[in-house]
């Protein structure tokens, strides 16, 4: 950056704030980004603003391109959450609707592995772990979060939280080695 435009993004740094308290609800929670990662994004877009600015007036500029940096982030964000949330529920959605002993049991062994898992858990990961059990059952985010009294958002970030909790579990890897063996 050069000193002309530093200075550009000193002078104008107030623009950042003045973007999310227009765009955005108090208290700034949007999804995984707190009002800090909001900030740190639109110091981004207020970087490319003075940087790419062929003059006119700079503030309209900067608080379109701020906005729109910070519109980025949570479009990848939830994107990203998205993939991870279909990842983790589409094997449970596709098993077959038939119950035959084998999955009878292998349903059994789960269900008592989740039990304990929400036994030993933090209450969010419980939580996390309640609604990928309701995502099985083909319930949407929002749908899973009007009964939790939750934003969509939310229920991903408890989603991603549990999944990788349960990842780690060794009791559903070994139910998951002993359904592949049979």
């Amino acid at each position: 950056m050069t000193e002309k435009e530093r200075e550009k993004v000193e002078k104008n740094i107030g623009l950042i704030h003045k973007v999310i308290q227009d765009k955005l609800q108090p208290p700034y929670q949007v999804g995984m980004y707190s009002y800090e990662d909001l900030y740190q994004i639109g110091c981004i877009g207020l970087c490319k603003a003075a940087s790419t600015d062929k003059g006119g007036t700079f503030s309209t500029y900067a608080y379109r391109l701020i906005w729109h940096q910070i519109c980025d982030a949570m479009i990848y964000a939830t994107r990203r959450q998205t993939k991870e949330t279909t990842c983790d529920v589409t094997p449970y959605i596709a098993a077959e609707q038939e119950v035959t002993e084998e999955l009878s049991d292998f349903r059994m062994d789960i269900n008592r592995a989740l039990e304990q898992a929400k036994a030993d858990a933090p209450s969010s990961t419980c939580k996390g772990i309640e609604a990928i059990c309701m995502m099985s059952k083909g319930y949407t985010s929002r749908e899973i979060g009007e009964r939790m009294n939750a934003s969509a958002k939310l229920v991903c970030a408890w989603v991603s939280k549990a999944r990788k909790y349960l990842k780690s579990r060794p009791e559903f890897a070994q139910i998951a080695a002993a359904y592949h063996q049979e």
